[in-house]
């Protein structure tokens, strides 16, 4: 795991947030960013780019982001990277069962892209070196 936050996966199954994504961490925060649109995607993106941190929707046809998590976190060169969940639902039950997944941490949708570069720096200080779940 990196000593500096540099790349960073976004599992997301919407382009549209895929692409403000990429704007948001990209071009306004400067991190290389990987964006996919799920959970097997991601599981075969992971080895070549190696995150130092994912942000994970819930939400995904093709596998839930508790699912990815699970699978992200089976993977040797995981271990330790905090995963974020970003979801629209903002109810305070639903938030406290996706953190026991053993997510860092929850971003909740919508997001403000101007701002979202350094809202991430939080979860990644606090996640990293921090066991796997």
């Amino acid at each position: 795991m990196s000593d500096e936050l540099r790349r960073v996966m976004c599992v997301e199954d919407d382009a549209d947030i895929r692409m403000i994504l990429e704007f948001s961490l990209g071009t306004v925060g400067g991190y290389e960013v990987r964006c996919c649109p799920g959970g097997r995607s991601a599981l075969q993106l992971v080895p070549d780019f190696r995150p130092d941190l994912v942000l994970l929707d819930v939400m995904m046809p093709d596998m839930s982001g508790p699912e990815t998590l699970v699978a992200l976190r089976a993977l040797p060169q995981m271990q330790g990277v905090p995963v974020v969940f970003m979801t629209a639902k903002a109810m305070p039950d639903e938030l406290e069962q996706l953190l026991q997944h053993g997510a860092t941490g929850l971003i909740v949708k919508p997001f403000d892209p101007m701002t979202l570069s350094d809202d991430i720096r939080p979860y990644w200080e606090h996640g990293r070196g921090r066991p796997a779940a």
